[in-house]
Parts: structure tokens; sequence; C-alpha cells
């Protein structure tokens, strides 16, 4: 089965069949985007400094190596969580028209109002996989907002197939997170008990 990649810039219909629980790749621009950034652009109203627009951010604090003349080397790129962007994200996707977000762990009610309303996606990069995503990355672009230090400077970095992303949120109003919640809390209960059948003993 051929890879599902995505392309920057990103148009509302190439999300249209994508689906939670799929698995795609990044191929275009991707910049590093998280808590200090979405806070100046939702709370302070600052105008990002770089065209996300149909475009893709990753929640993520890279390790990067100067390379001098504004030169850079990816070390790292592992994601952070995504949920801490949670209260700003639906009004940054309304603001910036990003269409994909990759992060770690799932989102909540907001994040997938607004990748319904406004057709993005939320996507899973698998955890304590750093490095394999840095090689990913082909180059540094560009560093903005260098002022926040390394973990919160927006990189922008040309990608090839960066990836594998689990989509957790689709266009449709879907959270897979928010399904398998509901989900695993059910058969929790079954299990619970059938434990206390076994060990009803202890009281």
């Amino acid at each position: 089965m051929a890879k599902k990649i995505l392309t920057t810039p990103i148009k509302a219909e190439d999300l249209e069949d994508i689906q939670v629980g799929d698995v795609i790749y990044l191929t275009g621009k991707l910049t590093t985007c998280r808590d200090v950034a979405h806070r100046r652009v939702i709370e302070e109203k600052r105008p990002l400094p770089v065209d996300i627009k149909d475009g893709a951010i990753l929640h993520a604090g890279p390790i990067i190596r100067p390379l001098g003349e504004d030169k850079y080397e990816m070390v790292t790129v592992g994601p952070t969580t995504s949920m801490r962007m949670e209260k700003f994200e639906e009004a940054f996707i309304k603001e910036t028209g990003v269409r994909l977000i990759i992060g770690k762990g799932g989102m909540g009610d907001g994040t997938m109002r607004g990748c319904r309303d406004y057709k993005a996606i939320h996507c899973v990069f698998p955890a304590g996989c750093a490095v394999v995503a840095a090689t990913c990355v082909e180059e540094i672009i560009d560093a903005q907002w260098k002022d926040l230090g390394m973990p919160e400077t927006l990189w922008t970095s040309q990608v090839k197939e960066f990836g594998p992303l689990i989509v957790s949120i689709d266009t449709h109003g879907r959270n897979i997170f928010e399904e398998n919640k509901v989900l695993f809390n059910e058969r929790k209960e079954e299990v619970y008990e059938e434990i206390c059948k076994e060990v009803k003993f202890i009281k």
C-alpha cells in the first residue's frame, strides 16, 4: 500500500479523505511552534513571523547545532505534549490557517472544533523517536523569535516524508483519543468486575 504523503501547501480538500487512525507523512515546510509562540499570537495578538497558512507546525523543542553564518543543523526534534497548547489551539488554527498540527498525545474539544470548522488535522508523532525525526529534516531554512531560546524558537525546516504521523483528530469532528477513552473505560469496568470476584477474599 502506497504511503499517504501530504505536501505543503496543504489544501482543505487534501484532508477530506483522511480519517483518524490513518498513518501519513509530510513533505515540504514544517515549523516548530509551542507554548510561548501560541501565547504570543493569541493572548498578545502578535502576528506570527512565519506564514503557516496551508502549512504545518510541530509542537516540539528541538536541539539545534549552530554551524555559523545563520546555518543550523537539526540534532533531535522530539514532539512535546500537545495538550499544553489546547487552550490556544482552536483560535490559533482560525488565526493562522494552519492545516497540519503534529505533537505528542491527544488534544481536546477546542482543537477538535478548530480542526472541524477550519479544516485542519492533528497528528501524533511516536514519542521517543526524536533522532529519527531529525533524519527527516533536509535543511533548516529559517529561525524566528530566537529571543525565546532554542526550544521555543520558530524553526522552519524543509522535511521529506516526515513521519510516521498517526491522525488523532480529523476534519470530520472525530478525536481518536476521546473515542478510545470511552471504549477503554467500558472495558475497564468489565475487567474490574472480574478482578473483584477473584480478590474478594482480601476485603
